[in-house]
């Protein structure tokens, strides 16, 4: 069974290397299900770490509906991951109907070439998972990271099991609340790659800051943060 690690920094991608696992999903930002590492991190994860390594690929939080100007975007950062050398793609796209956004993902497919590609958890948002498993399937996708549609894969697992029983190419990999406790439950049903992060909070300051920087307006599945036209001219025509 492979046993990928969701690693958030370069801290994080070593010591899943130094505790056995096979495979690395690089991402930043955990809070909000994940978003596309820095160049910085990207170059010092290849430099330092050995094992096969995924990026995901997700220019903001929110929903998985982008324009063609944030595609281009992910685009771009996947040559770029494609030149330094790694692994695989963890992307996806979706309609705003909860559909599988066939000509986004299949181009986000394309740009990665020979590379791995991981259809994100974006999966456990769409309300015809049959149709969009086939659809996957027709693109080559390697993967799916899913829940199995529930709040965590223990709890989806019997989903995940009949995802496994439809699919002829693609390998289901569970994550979400997957531990030690638990994954024993998942090579019993035949699943040969699990996902976790197995993290835990570090306290790094003696105290609490007295302002916090963490906005939670901002933390939405189904808005994203856009600066307003208006908002600034109004600001711009105070001034100039």
């Amino acid at each position: 069974m492979i046993v990928e690690v969701c690693a958030n920094s370069l801290e994080s991608a070593m010591v899943a290397e130094r505790a056995g696992a096979d495979r690395i999903e690089l991402c930043s930002e955990l809070a909000v299900g994940g978003l596309t590492p820095s160049y910085g991190l990207l170059k010092a994860v290849k430099e330092q770490v050995t094992i096969p390594v995924h990026v995901l690929i997700r220019p903001r939080s929110g929903d998985f509906t982008y324009t063609a100007d944030e595609l281009n975007i992910m685009i771009s950062d996947i040559e770029l991951c494609v030149e330094l050398g790694f692994e695989g793609i963890v992307s996806g796209a979706l309609l705003n109907d909860f559909s599988l956004d066939v000509v986004q993902t299949q181009k986000l497919k394309v740009a990665a070439g020979n590379l791995k590609f991981t259809f994100h958890r974006a999966f456990d948002w769409i309300t015809n998972p049959s149709e969009a498993l086939d659809q996957l399937e027709a693109m080559q996708v390697d993967y799916i990271l899913s829940s199995g549609q529930q709040k965590s894969a223990p709890l989806g697992i019997d989903f995940l099991s009949e995802l496994k029983s439809k699919t002829k190419s693609i390998q289901i990999m569970p994550g979400s609340g997957v531990n030690a406790g638990n994954v024993a439950s998942f090579k019993g049903k035949g699943f040969n790659a699990v996902h976790l992060s197995g993290t835990a909070m570090i306290q790094t300051l003696a105290k609490k800051p007295v302002i916090s920087m963490n906005s939670e307006s901002f933390l939405s599945n189904d808005h994203i943060a856009v600066t307003q036209l208006e908002n600034i001219k109004a600001v711009v025509a105070k001034v100039k």
